[in-house]
């Protein structure tokens, strides 16, 4: 069932299906809750599942010129508060994986677990923030060529031509966020704060899913900040780049399942 709050005078959309306990699936840059259709059809059968559409993805409205972590952090909780919902499992992949360490570090006694899915906890580097700002370049004088480029470059070099129907229908959808509400996400993203402080002290399981090909987070530093938490899983995915909820579905689903599994019943 899609449904929509008011945040600030903005809808936020989102989806919710299922019974049981709760799992929450925040998806990545220029997506939307739509990409985690798979996992609804299998984690709804032992779960209760929310998507959100972060601010200006999706069908949410754009709410700001920068969209912090903490903001799209926020629009996640209210969703929560909503539905009464005072624990649950939070999955980010990539972008979603920032927004999940935003609400770790505000909320950490709303999470019974939280994985990061093709994410992780560093903020950029000075020379990320500078190649963000060029990006926000490109995207205001070429927003459709920038999408084109980009998604392709967020699979293995391998699986391009493997997953040729699914980048495109990545890139249709893509293509309805507005510049505005892209600006706003890089914005945010070059924003945020590292978050390694909080995977050294947190006592919430974490799990890392991690692709061996991924340009976007490197292996080494992925595995370094999974040694981090107190309690921690890493699952690492041969012939995969960023987009492992496509290019190792069946593996990627399996994983947040038995995790949520194991977490609600610590």
């Amino acid at each position: 069932m899609k449904k929509q709050i008011k945040f600030k005078d903005k809808n936020i959309n989102y989806r919710i299906e299922g019974k049981g306990n709760v799992i929450v699936l925040l998806h990545g840059f220029l997506e939307n809750l739509d990409i985690w259709d798979e996992f609804y059809k299998e984690l709804t059968r032992s779960f209760k599942v929310i998507g959100v559409d972060l601010p200006g993805h999706g069908k949410s409205e754009n709410i700001d010129t920068i969209h912090s972590m903490d903001l799209m952090a926020s629009t996640v909780k209210s969703v929560l508060d909503t539905e009464r919902i005072k624990e649950c499992v939070m999955v980010g992949h990539s972008m979603g994986g920032y927004t999940t360490l935003a609400f770790a570090e505000k909320h950490p006694e709303y999470l019974k677990g939280f994985v990061l899915f093709h994410s992780a906890a560093h903020s950029d580097s000075e020379e990320v923030k500078e190649n963000r700002e060029r990006t926000v370049n490109i995207v205001e004088n070429d927003r459709t060529g920038f999408i084109n480029n980009f998604i392709p470059s967020l699979f293995a070099s391998a699986n391009v031509n493997k997953f040729s129907e699914q980048i495109e229908n990545l890139k249709k959808a893509s293509a309805e966020t507005s510049k505005e509400a892209i600006v706003a996400a890089l914005r945010g993203m070059k924003e945020r704060t590292e978050k390694i402080t909080l995977l050294k002290s947190t006592k919430t399981p974490v799990m890392y899913i991690i692709g061996k090909d991924d340009s976007r987070i490197p292996i080494n530093t992925a595995l370094e900040q999974a040694a981090l938490p107190y309690r921690c899983t890493a699952i690492l995915l041969g012939g995969v780049g960023h987009m492992g909820y496509i290019e190792a579905k069946e593996e990627t689903i399996n994983a947040v399942d038995c995790f949520a599994r194991e977490c609600f019943q610590l």
